[in-house]
Parts: structure tokens; sequence; C-alpha cells
């Protein structure tokens, strides 16, 4: 060993010796986590792309993906009916809820709560045995933390526990905490159901609650993920990136779901409605008819009509926007996604790769056929008006906070390698390279976490400005460009869905 090995190694004593400063400290800390290696390994829960689509989220997180039903059927099998093991499982994932409805239909509530809790402190003992004492502690209530650790912790066998048991119980039930007890131990079992969950990308897109999930994420005790291309629309949005704002309204608007926007994030969408109303007033925007499903399906024709006529203002800002950000950067290879750019609009014909097309629609008040990627004063005026909208939206900045702190574009986790889209490669099958705005190339694991820092590099105020400002624009590349760990598909056909 040299002498710059034995320097390292004194290190990092050194900084041990800080924490457990004696030899029968350190010996503690080995035997802790040596014990720890030998228990199960947690619950790991994957999930991916859930679209905003919060009340099945919640429900997902409430019942483990039926973990918690598995674990009651294997623990009562055949000692209670199934359809008194169906009503367990239902208190457990909504306990406040199910109680309202068990008070109402039962003549001995206090019978049915020794019998509940009893089974719910066997629920939650199962659940729990995988993980130390410690770690099962840091889990609970404080309000009833030491009565569910007595629970978790004495075996009913013995005659004199099980007696102490049921007298704790009793107590609970006779001092009126029952409902309370009922609802925390259901927490703590719908905690412990789910160790780590992993997020596979996309919490946003067409769903109504996207930021519902990230409220309830915010409180969440372990979590990760792994961005999609959705979360990175939105985080560009957030950065000020004006082509991703446009393509987060026109999706919203797209689906008509407006709450994460409007109710959400306090985005006002009144200066595009004023805008829509005044520039296509006339123009029926069969192509921009909202696709309704769910809670929007009994939409009103106005509203559908003003949805249509909003949605095709934004579109057209978008395609400018867009545009600009193509020219700034060649680099991109984009050049042919100024779409705007290859329509002869005096014919109503999109042009592309010496094919003509016939346009459905050739209405374009805002277009000048010369210099059709340049924003009038009025879209210049209202995209002003936006940005500062989400630039002060201090609940869309702290959710992709969040994203940031708890994100990456992939990570390594129990031997499993987790990412949401794809990892770009050569015709061959070898790993491709791909420029960043650093003007370097990246493959594989190295461009994954290269183009995790430039995301970073877009949130960080200290980032030299000429470089900020590239990386914000890479948003939108991340999000249609070719090469794109998050795309990697030829092209973005937005145009070509609506127009063709």
């Amino acid at each position: 060993m040299n002498a710059s090995n034995i320097e390292n190694d004194m290190r990092y004593l050194r900084l041990l010796s800080q924490r457990f400063p004696t030899i029968a400290d350190a010996s503690t800390e080995i035997i802790n986590l040596q014990a720890i290696l030998n228990l199960p390994k947690g619950t790991e829960h994957f999930l991916a792309d859930i679209h905003g689509e919060h009340e099945a989220f919640q429900h997902i997180l409430k019942n483990a993906s039926g973990n918690i039903k598995r674990k009651v059927n294997e623990i009562f099998g055949n000692e209670i009916r199934e359809s008194e093991k169906k009503e367990l499982c239902t208190l457990i994932y909504y306990p406040e809820q199910k109680l309202e409805l068990v008070k109402e239909s039962e003549d001995d509530i206090e019978d049915w709560y020794h019998i509940t809790i009893h089974h719910l402190v066997k629920v939650c003992r199962d659940v729990s045995s995988k993980y130390t004492r410690s770690k099962v502690r840091k889990a609970l209530p404080a309000g009833f933390s030491y009565i569910i650790q007595e629970l978790l912790h004495e075996r009913t066998e013995d005659t004199n526990k099980s007696a102490y048991v049921s007298a704790i119980i009793d107590t609970i039930i006779s001092t009126g905490s029952a409902e309370d007890f009922i609802i925390a131990i259901s927490h703590v079992i719908q905690r412990l159901a789910i160790d780590q969950l992993h997020i596979l990308g996309d919490i946003y897109d067409r769903g109504p609650g996207a930021h519902i999930i990230l409220d309830t994420m915010t409180s969440y005790h372990s979590w990760d993920i792994q961005w999609g291309n959705h979360d990175i629309l939105w985080m560009g949005a957030c950065a000020g990136n004006d082509a991703c704002i446009c393509n987060v309204i026109r999706l919203s608007l797209r689906y008509a779901n407006l709450t994460t926007l409007e109710e959400g994030y306090g985005i006002n969408l009144i200066p595009l409605a004023t805008f829509a109303l005044d520039t296509y007033g006339d123009d029926p925007c069969e192509e921009f008819r909202p696709r309704l499903n769910g809670a929007n399906e009994n939409m009103d024709a106005k509203t559908q009509m003003l949805t249509a006529r909003m949605h095709k203002a934004i579109s057209v800002i978008q395609l400018k926007a867009e545009a600009e950000l193509y020219d700034r950067h060649p680099e991109w290879n984009m050049e042919d996604r100024k779409v705007l750019s290859h329509v002869d609009y005096d014919r109503g014909v999109y042009m592309v790769d010496g094919q003509e097309y016939e346009m459905t629609s050739n209405s374009f008040p805002t277009i000048d056929p010369k210099h059709p990627n340049q924003l009038t004063e009025a879209e210049q005026a209202l995209m002003k008006k936006l940005h500062h909208s989400f630039a002060v939206s201090e609940k869309l900045r702290h959710h992709i906070r969040m994203l940031l702190h708890h994100g990456c574009m992939y990570a390594v986790v129990n031997n499993n390698l987790l990412f949401h889209a794809s990892i770009p490669l050569n015709e061959d099958g070898t790993l491709k390279e791909v420029e960043l705005p650093n003007q370097k190339k990246y493959s594989g694991m190295e461009l994954m976490h290269s183009v995790g820092m430039v995301i970073r590099a877009a949130f960080q105020y200290d980032t030299e400005p000429e470089y900020r400002q590239k990386a914000i624009d890479y948003f939108l590349y991340l999000w249609c460009g070719k090469d794109s760990p998050l795309f990697d598909k030829s092209k973005m056909a937005t145009f070509e869905r609506y127009f063709l």
C-alpha cells in the first residue's frame, strides 16, 4: 500500500470517527447493518405513464396494486368469509369513507371495532415483518406510535399476552378512540406495503390531476422518478421555453382538460381565449375540436367551439415558436420541421419530400406567406402574458423542483435499469453518439447522465447565461428531436395530424 492510499484511508477513517468515536460504536453499527442485510428486501413498486390520472394513481397507492389484498388472503385464508376479506381490504384502502358506511349499518359497533382492530393488527404485523423495528417506528403516527408498537410486537399465542392485547384494544374502544385508531393503522398498512415507489416517467399529460399527484408525492415517504417526455415538456415550460409552453397548453386544450393549468397552477388563459375569439371567430376549427371523455363528455357546444379556437390559436403560435428554435440551433438538423415554410398558402397545399398534399384547412389569418414563421404583434403580446403566467406560478416551480430533486434520466436500482423511453442506437444496434449543447458527443449511459446535467443547468442561476439559454432551448429537442432519448422517432407530426 503506497502513501497515497494510506492517506486516503485515513481521510475516510477520520470522517467515520466523528460519527463512531469508539470501537464499540463502530461494532454496534456493523452489527445493525449486517442484520438489515439479512432481512427480506422491502417492496418496490413500479409505475409508468400516469398521465395525470390522479384517481387511479391514488387508488394504486392505497392498495399497492393488489399487494394488500394478497396479504389479507394469505393471512386469513378460510378463517373469515370472502365478503369479510373484501370489506377489510376496502377499510384499509379508504378507512374514513368505509367507517361512515359501517356506522350506518352495524348494530353492535363496539363488537365490530374489536374484531376489526384485531384483524388490522394482524395485517399490519405481516406487512411490517420485513423491516427493522426502528424503520417501522418511524412510519407510525405520533399519537398511536406506542400503542401500535405494543400490539405489533406482542404475540397472542401466550395467554398472558393475549389478555394484555385485548385490554389495550378494549381501552381504545372505551375511550372513544377506535375510529381514529382504525384510520391511523390503515394508513400505516398502506405506508408499509410499499417501501420504495419508482415512477418511470410521465406524471403529466392529458389527465386532469398531475398537480394532485405531485401534491401527494410532496409527503410520500420514499420515491424517485425517471423523467418522461411529458414531464420534460412541463419542466421546459417552467424554465421559460415558449415552444414548450405552447405545447403544454395545446395538449391540455386537445383533451379539453384545463384543470391542471388553471386550478392547479393558476395559469391565466383568458388572454388566449380573447385572442382566439378575435382572430378565429369565424373559423369552424373542425380539426381542433377537443377529444372528449370522462368528465368532459357533456361539454356544451359553445364551450367546445371556444376550446377549438383556443386550440388552433396556440397551435399556430407553437409552430412559429418551434421554427424560431430550429433556426437558432441548426445543429439539431430539424430544418425540415419548419412546417409553415412548406405550405403554398395560395393553393392550400403542403409540400414535403417532393410531394404535394392537399390540406384540410387553409385559414391562417396570422400567417404572412412571405414570413410564415414570424409572430404577429398580437401573438407576441399574448406569448408575453402566457410566459409571465408560467414564470410566476409558485406551485409549478415547487413541483418542478420536486421532479429535479427526486428525478433523473435513468437509475440503477437492485440491478434493475430504469428509464422512460429509449437509448439512441445506430442502425447496426451500437450505441449512437448524440451532440449536446456543450458541443460534445455522448452515447449510452454517458448520454443519459449528460442530458440530465443539461436539464439541471437550465434551472441553476449560476450557469453561464449563454449556456443556460441553450439548456432551456434544449427542452424542445428533448420533446421532439429525433435523437432525443425521450422521443427517438423521426418526427413529431403535429402539423400533419391537424391539416393533412
